[in-house]
């Protein structure tokens, strides 16, 4: 495996290559991203991410950063909550695509969130700046995992947490249904809906390139984080990893 070569699904890229085409990719899909979310999950998608949301700590003066927060929905769960405690707190959204964020700006013009254009392996914020990091359902898109892991560790504060929401590895009785289902249905969803039946091939063989939940939790680890651990959701499907700055 030559060191200059990257995954991008299933194929072998050039590293360089990898984050246009995940750019190019994603501004393609973009007004259709979300439907597309709920017709391939069947709506699981937004029971995952509110499970995601209720687990972060909500205190008044936070700063929360959402990378790869493409069109909103972390970080406007994040706000509401905020408001239902009666807390006040400032929600950045982070995301290297410029159509996923225009996306969530038209759809949530009114929302006191700022929406910034940055890339996960070199984020646009300064040492010790955030209260809580998360990143959803981006992870795997990053070209440098172990490097964006390391940025996130930066830009947390001491004390500050991190929490990732990623697909992972189902229980060994599910794999071959859920195989079937996304290798042969969820392309297919992909062509009908978005006209890009390529783009969820992709997401579905990067799903499987991941890195499974014990391999990740090290993988936070070795960034420096501390008090590590992850908990399952839907068997496994996905799972929520977080992670503590020193």
């Amino acid at each position: 495996m030559a060191e200059n070569e990257i995954d991008f699904g299933y194929e072998r890229i050039q590293k360089k290559e990898k984050a246009e085409r995940v750019k190019s990719l994603f501004r393609n899909v973009a007004s259709k991203y979300d439907l597309m979310n709920d017709l391939m999950s069947g709506g699981l998608h937004r029971i995952w991410k509110h499970e995601f949301a209720k687990a972060l700590p909500y205190r008044g003066g936070n700063t929360y950063l959402d990378v790869a927060g493409g069109t909103g929905d972390i970080a406007t769960l994040i706000l509401k909550n905020l408001e239902k405690y009666g807390l006040q707190g400032r929600v950045i959204i982070s995301d290297i695509n410029e159509g996923m964020l225009e996306e969530g700006l038209r759809r949530a013009p009114n929302l006191s969130l700022d929406w910034t254009c940055g890339d996960a392996e070199s984020l646009p914020f300064p040492d010790n700046f955030m209260d809580v990091y998360t990143i959803a359902f981006g992870l795997r898109n990053v070209t440098d995992k172990n490097k964006a892991l390391q940025e996130a560790f930066r830009v947390l504060k001491p004390g500050g947490k991190f929490y990732c929401l990623e697909f992972s590895k189902v229980r060994d009785c599910l794999s071959p249904f859920y195989d079937l289902y996304s290798f042969k249905i969820v392309p297919k969803i992909g062509r009908i809906v978005a006209q890009d039946e390529n783009a969820y091939r992709y997401l579905v063989e990067s799903i499987r390139m991941f890195p499974n939940q014990e391999t990740l939790k090290s993988m936070i680890e070795n960034a420096g984080f501390q008090a590590t651990s992850y908990k399952n959701l839907s068997q496994g499907i996905v799972a929520i990893h977080e992670g503590r700055k020193g």
